[in-house]
């Protein structure tokens, strides 16, 4: 039933409330909702939030939003990981209703007595609503009150005297943290589920094991493979360079059946190694390690390490398996037989993944289920909190929302990255049944307007859904924009990725500047290291100067050491002059009560110096709009004085962006 005082359009609510919105530690949620009454009586409402063990949080006011009538909102913060719930409660607002109608009639002479009369009342009853109780008044209060009182009642002193005790604004935020409610109406109560930070905030790296310490003989020319115990000296270069986790594409036994070659050819040699998405061999499955990588110890040892390093692990979920995986001969019904008695290998035409045989989810369901858990909670015994899960479009909703269901119960701690490039309803309704992050199409956003839209979309329409992760560039993609862009293209998309979305990530081989792709037209990588090793001598590079590494290590100490950029929902746009240099900010509330800004001025053209005027949003930055700033450079240290108009000049060949931190002049 709809309440006294309606609520109606409340957000966020995820499938009517049947499903969990996102929400994360320390990061402030807006509830949105449109808030009205018949008549012109004022009214009020709030948020009251009730954590995972039942308590009711205080209650926070709901403010006018947008330029929308009767839209309002309030920020929620949980402290603490699981399941919440919140309720809006709306009321009618006579204290308020008394003080609009009171500064328009008194002053014009209209019902001047009865006003104050009311005002009286009214007073009291604040007095004697808060005499006891949780809520009591301190005796400053009381005194604040019954001088109001007294000067409602005081015929003697001059009217704009008695108006002025009443319109004091000690008492206004008293009356304000203290409301009288009549009709109170309560709409919800509404899930939202907060999850650890690392489900917001992180910086990705991915490299595969088997490159890492690869040797090529330089007499035959074959190539051994890299083991977890080499790979775990390149552990120490990431945690320099800043990030949070390293993600390990599959580590399973390879197929030898139809295994690929270098390339994605069908005709590989005796020592080529596969593809490590073609899971499954006479060595095992998927709770099994490829021999060439090492043993459980090995990786137990290379988990610690990086655990050592506060860095976490993820690990590739990719349910799929090579014609020769255990499950073909002990589980068929797994798969899906064709008419000629074969069973169907993977295809997304005009690709073909004659290597990889698809899981049928329809014939047996059940034993999927159990299998699949079982090898989740394998890996998670290793000391893996964090698994990115490859083409989980491909599988049934109702299937992922049992999985990340099941986890959940015992170790919440655990996160899934979903690595959906497919259509939106399909991603967004991957986040609403448990997926923490998601893929997304920022690869494919490379205009001005498009990546402005998409900005606001992430962190203002589908944050209820969907926690994004901006990836640079993957095994998979290559966008002609690296490609063709050169250097200053990889410190584009960086500099956008690290600080456009609180999660980033970049693929082994982006601080190379690596941007071959196998043929015209094609965005993979020419000898892509998805079929074959790739050895790089990461040494000598950064020796020589050659390598990004620098600047991503620089993008997130940036990212760590500004609370704004750690946060999604808090984008706001800005303009400026030239269809090339985009600006946008972030902003963060601080402990101290001061905030934390951030402003990202980006020319996404590689190929050209760029100069224009800014135009900034200056109440979006906590500033008046005829207030200056220091603008700090975090990349090149540089101090400059900015106020809402700035002329920029931002040369791709030195330095394609600035990230500005506002520092305020007093």
């Amino acid at each position: 039933m709809v309440g006294r005082i309606p609520v109606m359009d409340v957000s966020p609510v995820v499938d009517l409330g049947r499903q969990s919105a996102k929400a994360t530690v320390g990061e402030p949620m807006p509830v949105r909702a449109s808030v009205f009454r018949e008549g012109h009586d004022q009214l009020a409402a709030e948020v009251v939030a009730t954590d995972p063990k039942g308590a009711r949080r205080d209650p926070v006011r709901m403010q006018p939003y947008g330029e929308e009538p009767n839209r309002y909102v309030a920020h929620v913060t949980p402290d603490v990981p699981g399941e919440w719930t919140f309720e809006i409660h709306s009321w009618s607002d006579p204290v308020a209703t008394w003080q609009h109608d009171a500064g328009i009639k008194i002053p014009a002479g209209v019902d001047v007595e009865l006003m104050f009369t009311e005002a009286r009342l009214l007073l009291e009853r604040v007095r004697q609503d808060y005499a006891k109780g949780p809520a009591k008044l301190d005796k400053a209060a009381v005194a604040l009150v019954t001088g109001a009182i007294a000067a409602a009642n005081d015929q003697d002193r001059p009217v704009a005297a008695r108006l002025a005790a009443l319109q004091d604004p000690e008492l206004d935020a008293l009356l304000l943290a203290h409301p009288l409610r009549e009709l109170v109406s309560v709409s919800g109560p509404f899930p939202f589920r907060a999850d650890r930070t690392r489900a917001l905030f992180g910086s990705w790296y991915e490299f595969f094991p088997r490159s890492e310490g690869a040797v090529r003989d330089e007499k035959t020319g074959r190539v051994t493979s890299g083991t977890f115990l080499t790979a775990m000296e390149r552990l120490d270069r990431v945690a320099e360079m800043g990030f949070d986790v390293v993600y390990l594409p599959p580590i399973h036994p390879i197929g030898e059946v139809n295994r690929k070659g270098p390339n994605n050819t069908l005709t590989p040699g005796p020592d080529d190694t596969g593809s490590p998405w073609a899971i499954g061999s006479k060595d095992g499955g998927h709770d099994a390690i490829h021999p060439e990588l090492g043993t459980f110890d090995d990786f137990d040892a290379f988990v610690a390490r990086a655990r050592e390093l506060d860095l976490e692990i993820a690990l590739d979920l990719a349910l799929q398996a090579a014609p020769d995986h255990p499950w073909v001969t002990t589980h068929p019904q797994f798969f899906t037989t064709r008419a000629d008695g074969t069973i169907a290998y993977a295809e997304n035409p005009p690709k073909k993944y004659q290597d990889i045989y698809p899981i049928n989810f329809d014939n047996d369901p059940a034993g999927i289920c159990r299998e699949v858990l079982r090898i989740v909670k394998l890996w998670m015994s290793h000391g893996v909190r964090i698994f990115r899960v490859d083409n989980p479009h491909t599988k049934p909703l109702a299937f992922w929302e049992w999985l990340l269901a099941e986890v959940r119960r015992t170790d919440p701690d655990v996160l899934f990255l979903s690595e959906a490039f497919t259509k939106p309803a399909m991603m967004h309704g991957l986040g609403a049944v448990g997926y923490h992050q998601s893929y997304t199409y920022f690869t494919w956003r490379t205009g001005k307007r498009e990546i402005e839209d998409y900005l606001v979309e992430v962190s203002s329409e589908s944050d209820h859904l969907m926690r994004p992760n901006f990836f640079v560039n993957t095994p998979d993609i290559l966008h002609a924009y690296l490609q063709y862009g050169g250097p200053a293209a990889f410190k584009v998309r960086a500099a956008l990725a690290a600080t456009g979305s609180p999660s980033w990530g970049v693929y082994a081989g982006y601080e190379l500047f690596e941007h071959v792709a196998v043929k015209p037209g094609s965005e993979e990588y020419l000898d892509s290291e998805k079929y074959q090793i790739r050895i790089r001598d990461w040494k000598k590079r950064d020796a020589e100067g050659t390598t990004l590494a620098p600047y991503l290590t620089r993008l997130n100490e940036i990212r760590r050491q500004h609370p704004a950029l750690q946060l999604l929902r808090n984008v706001t746009i800005h303009s400026s002059e030239d269809d090339s240099v985009l600006v946008f900010s972030k902003r963060a509330a601080l402990p101290d009560g001061g905030d934390d800004v951030v402003i990202s001025v980006i020319n996404l053209d590689p190929h050209g110096t760029r100069e224009t005027v800014v135009h900034l949003d200056m109440p979006a930055l906590g500033l008046g709009w005829h207030d200056s700033f220091v603008a700090h450079d975090e990349i090149t240290g540089e101090d400059w004085s900015w106020s809402q108009h700035n002329y920029v000049r931002l040369d791709p060949g030195w330095e394609p962006a600035h990230i500005i931190s506002v520092r305020r002049t007093r």
